[in-house]
């Protein structure tokens, strides 16, 4: 196990440990795993064009005597760069936090949390490991039905070959920026500009410091076709681009990525789920400006088919209707709302998140 980086916060500290699917990279706060005070592990999962470096703030307020881990997901931060099996969904994620937890040898179950494409990769962990999950917290996540060419509560697809969602879709400025490791602010969509406009409400203001380490955790994205944001087909239906199958926006794809399935788990080994999101959240609502339909909506994608062929994804009702569903089956969720507040709730209002997160951890 190798020390990483030299530039943590207090209390944190930065590991690589190979395990069989991946040299992983991770950060660690709190009480070592199975020392007699701990009181549980707490893992958090990153989102897309991130890294762990979003939690190290919230990993050092943890309650005394709580374990808490961050890793790196494969192509992010500072694990190692993998290609991304789309069509397995978010299973390459999901096997390689198994094969970390297994590594680091979690003998007890964890408390979950994962934010935007992290709570996607959390909810497939508990939907295959149920019995290795506590409890799941989900920060503004990925819809059940993934991200792109769905049109109702049901995650019904616009088109049969899912056109619209997929690594066709990336900004290819923004994806530019990524590659050449920009740290400008000039552009509409540069990572600098993305960072402060949409990973936030507009009206946040980071601190110098924590910008330049949020902006290192986007830049450290692995880029290409089989990371981000992977692989498109040609197609032809509206707006001409279907799910590829590699890389990490295809693999987020309604054609791939089913969420679902969550609940199907047995009501005995259901966990109880919080799910928190931002009320200004831009990149995951019910019109998400990262969405198609909303882009084509406001006529920024030409020939837009309209309203009743490709409307905005619902992504926010989709989410609470597949958690209420969750609850009829045995579970139980409560839905949490911060007031202006955006896509990152544990960096913009992190004592209003803590402050829910021990709820779950002494509940």
């Amino acid at each position: 196990m190798l020390q990483t980086r030299d530039d943590t916060l207090a209390g944190i500290d930065s590991h690589t440990v190979d395990t069989d699917r991946l040299e992983t990279h991770y950060l660690e706060a709190g009480a070592p795993n199975g020392a007699d005070d701990a009181g549980g592990t707490v893992v958090f999962i990153h989102g897309n064009v991130s890294s762990s470096r979003f939690f190290e703030d919230v990993m050092t307020e943890l309650p005394a005597g709580y374990h808490a881990i961050a890793p790196d997901l494969r192509g992010y931060g500072d694990s190692e760069t993998k290609p991304i099996d789309a069509t397995n969904g978010l299973g390459d994620f999901e096997a390689d936090l198994r094969a970390l937890f297994g590594e680091l040898e979690l003998a007890d179950p964890v408390t979950l949390v994962g934010w935007s494409n992290g709570g996607g990769a959390a909810m497939r962990y508990a939907i295959d490991n149920p019995e290795q999950v506590d409890s799941l917290v989900l920060l503004n996540p990925l819809s059940p039905y993934g991200f792109g060419g769905t049109k109702d509560e049901e995650g019904t697809p616009c088109f049969d070959d899912y056109a619209g969602s997929g690594g066709g879709l990336g900004n290819e400025e923004f994806v530019a920026g990524l590659a050449d490791r920009d740290r400008g602010e000039e552009g509409q969509s540069s990572p600098r500009k993305v960072l402060r406009t949409f990973y936030v409400d507009p009206s946040y203001v980071f601190d110098e410091e924590s910008e330049e380490s949020y902006l290192t955790g986007m830049l450290d994205t692995a880029t290409g076709d089989e990371n981000y944001p992977g692989n498109a087909t040609e197609c032809e239906h509206w707006p001409g681009a279907a799910p590829g199958d590699t890389g990490v926006n295809n693999a987020i794809s309604p054609k791939y990525c089913s969420l679902d399935e969550i609940t199907e788990i047995d009501p005995e080994e259901k966990p109880p789920v919080l799910w928190i999101r931002g009320d200004s959240d831009q990149i995951v609502s019910n019109e998400s400006v990262f969405d198609v339909g909303t882009l084509g909506r406001m006529g920024q994608v030409p020939d837009w088919p309209g309203e009743d062929v490709f409307p905005p994804q619902p992504m926010v009702d989709q989410t609470r209707a597949v958690l209420e569903e969750y609850a009829d089956a045995g579970g139980e969720f409560e839905e949490v709302v911060f007031g202006n507040t955006g896509h990152a709730p544990h960096v913009e209002v992190p004592g209003d998140f803590l402050n829910e997160l021990e709820g779950v951890l002494q509940g």
